[in-house]
C-alpha cells in the first residue's frame, strides 16, 4: 500500500520544477495555471528569482504547491495517477497540495487559497513578535514540557511533531527563546531558532484562521479521489470535515509523526514524496524504517517511479 506525501515550507529552492516543466507539457501547464490564477509570473521567481523572495510565506506556499502538482502531472503523463496511492497527506501547506492532487480543489483555487493563507499568516503577528524553534533529540512529550515551562504567561506551543527526535515550538519570540535555552539545559542535542517570519501553528495565528474560514467558504470542493490523512487528526478523514480541519490547521499542531504511524498501521509500506526536496522522506524513515520512501521531484525521478509500477 502506498501514500503520496507533499512537502511543506522550507523545501523551496530556486529552479525547482523547471526540469519537469521543460520535459512535460502537463507540468508546464501547472505553472502557467498558477501564474494566471495569481496574475503574476510566480514561475519566473521560482526558476530564476532570489531565494529570499521565494522564501516569503506568500510566495513559498503557492510555489511549493505548483512544484508538487507539476510532479504529479508528470507522473500522470507516464501513466501513474493519483489512484496509485491509497492515501494522500501533506505537511502544513502540503495538505493543500495533497488535496489538489486528489482533485478536491482546482489548481487555480489552491494557488489563490495559499496566497491568501500566506498573506494571512504573515499579517497575523507583526514581524519580530513571534518566532519558531526546532528542538532536536527531544520527543513530543519532552518538547511540550519545555514549551509549558518557557511560556511564562506568553504563548509557546509544540507546533510540529515531525518525528521522534524533531519537534518545532512556536509562539512569542521571548518565550520561544526561553524554550531554546530550557531545551539545551534538558538534554536536547540541538535547539535553535528557525528562519521564519511568523509563529505558525500556534494560537497567535487565530486571525489567519478567521481569514481562511472566509476564503474556504467561497471555494467549491469535491470529495478527494484518495482519502486525506489530515495534519490535525493524524488519520484519514471524511471529505465533509476537510474545510473545517484546514481552518483548525492554521493554529493546530502538525501531527506528522502520528500521521506516519497511522499510515503504517493502515498497511502503508511505501511513501512517495511528490515535489521539492526529501525532508518528508527523512521524517518518515525516522518514524518507521519499514516504510520505503521515494522522492519524485525531477524527470528522472518520475521515470523511475513509473518504471517501478510498470
Amino acid at each position: 500500500m502506498r501514500a503520496f506525501v507533499f512537502p511543506g515550507q522550507g523545501a523551496q529552492t530556486i529552479g525547482m520544477g523547471q526540469a519537469l516543466a521543460e520535459a512535460y507539457p502537463a507540468a508546464k501547464a501547472v505553472f502557467d495555471e498558477v501564474d494566471d490564477a495569481l496574475s503574476e509570473k510566480l514561475s519566473d521567481l521560482i526558476w530564476s528569482g532570489d531565494i529570499a523572495d521565494l522564501t516569503l510565506t506568500k510566495n513559498a506556499q503557492p510555489a511549493l504547491m505548483a512544484t508538487s502538482l507539476a510532479a504529479m502531472k508528470a507522473l500522470e503523463a507516464e501513466g501513474v495517477g493519483i489512484e496509485a496511492a491509497s492515501f494522500v497527506a501533506g505537511h502544513s501547506l502540503g495538505e493543500y497540495s495533497a488535496l489538489a492532487a486528489a482533485g478536491a480543489f482546482s489548481i487555480a483555487d489552491t494557488a489563490r487559497l495559499l496566497r491568501i493563507r500566506g498573506d494571512a499568516m504573515q499579517l497575523a503577528v507583526p514581524v519580530g513578535i513571534g518566532a519558531m524553534a526546532v528542538l532536536l533529540g527531544m520527543d513530543f512529550e519532552a518538547a511540550q514540557a519545555v514549551a509549558a515551562e518557557a511560556a511564562q504567561g506568553e504563548v509557546c506551543q509544540a507546533a510540529n511533531d515531525n518525528d521522534p527526535s524533531q519537534v518545532v515550538v512556536s509562539g512569542h519570540k521571548a518565550a520561544v527563546e526561553r524554550a531554546v535555552e530550557i531545551a539545551k539545559a534538558n538534554g536536547a542535542k540541538r535547539a535553535m531558532l528557525l528562519p521564519v517570519s511568523a509563529p505558525f501553528h500556534s494560537s497567535l495565528m487565530a486571525p489567519a484562521g478567521d481569514i481562511m474560514a472566509a476564503a474556504l467558504a467561497d471555494v467549491s470542493m469535491s470529495a478527494p479521489k484518495v482519502p486525506l490523512i489530515a495534519n490535525v487528526r493524524a488519520e484519514a478523514v471524511d471529505a465533509s470535515d476537510i474545510k473545517d480541519l484546514l481552518i483548525e490547521q492554521v493554529t493546530g499542531s502538525v501531527r506528522w509523526r502520528e500521521s506516519v504511524m497511522w499510515m503504517a498501521g493502515a498497511g502503508v509500506t511505501e511513501a512517495w514524496e511528490i515535489g521539492a526536496g526529501k525532508a518528508l522522506s527523512g521524517m518518515v524513515k525516522r518514524v518507521d524504517r519499514a516504510i520505503a520512501t521515494r522522492a519524485v521531484g525531477t524527470p528522472d525521478d518520475v521515470k523511475a517511479a513509473a518504471e517501478a509500477l510498470a
